[in-house]
């Protein structure tokens, strides 16, 4: 089973800014440190976007010295706190697709990632996402191109969640994706970000999981409107295991007291 850590939301702050009283690049040297020590076996890991919390060049340049001498490779994505050219100019080197958009097609063996660009540079509404025909274009060719057994990764929820703000700042064309998708029986699993809470899914046939934030995540607040909302719940990442047919995911609440293990 090919192993895969996820993390999302991660809105590096500059040096010595706080969200509610939390240091984002502290919350993620804990995280990424915890992850080596545990899992570093780990194929890759997946950054999904919130990547900063401004997209400014200062944050940015934080991140990157974060995520140095790490034991996997990482995949960079963004999301609708950062910005496609900060990013770009920070991270010359991660891959693009042909019209400059942060997506990427990567084979683990037999195992194939596809990761979307859900930025949008001017939504309808702020902080939204939102796929153009040219970035489900791209995704349509990746699919034709490989029936390998398939996982997708994007920013933004793909379905209305419950939580009304956040579904507000959503995907707006979450059902032209699921359509897409549904369409590639290879499709095995999709991951997402943005709410900060953790989330199953079966939406249309698909089934789709959505991350808590290695920092802040939304409190408990169904049918409720506003999307600004974040308490201090421990800050997790995410484990994926699998062999392409099967998919486990596993979440980690790193921020835990570590616990003596006992039998009974």
């Amino acid at each position: 089973m090919a192993k895969i850590l996820v993390m999302t939301d991660l809105h590096i702050t500059p040096e010595g800014e706080t969200i509610i009283g939390l240091d984002p690049g502290a919350r993620l040297s804990a995280g990424l440190a915890h992850a080596a020590r545990t899992h570093p076996d780990a194929e890759r890991i997946v950054l999904m976007g919130d990547l900063t919390h401004h997209g400014a060049a200062q944050e940015y340049a934080r991140l990157k010295t974060l995520l140095a001498d790490l034991p996997w490779p990482v995949t960079l994505m963004i999301g609708n706190h950062d910005t496609r050219t900060g990013f770009r100019a920070a991270f010359p080197d991660a891959p693009t697709d042909a019209d400059g958009f942060v997506q990427s097609a990567i084979d683990l063996g037999d195992i194939r990632l596809i990761c979307l660009d859900t930025h949008e540079t001017a939504p309808a509404v702020e902080h939204a996402g939102h796929l153009c025909p040219t970035r489900l274009a791209w995704l349509t060719r990746e699919l034709e191109a490989d029936t390998k057994p398939c996982l997708v990764f994007l920013h933004h929820a793909p379905f209305d969640t419950g939580f009304s703000g956040m579904d507000h700042i959503g995907l707006t064309n979450a059902a032209e994706l699921r359509g897409v998708l549904t369409a590639f029986p290879q499709v095995k699993h999709i991951f997402a970000g943005h709410i900060h809470r953790t989330i199953t899914a079966s939406i249309d046939g698909l089934p789709i999981t959505v991350f808590k934030s290695p920092c802040h995540q939304m409190p408990m607040i169904l049918g409720q409107e506003g999307s600004g909302h974040s308490v201090d719940e421990p800050g997790a990442y995410g484990i994926i295991l699998t062999n392409g047919d099967r998919v486990v995911v596993h979440f980690e609440d790193f921020t835990l007291p570590a616990q003596d293990v006992s039998h009974y």
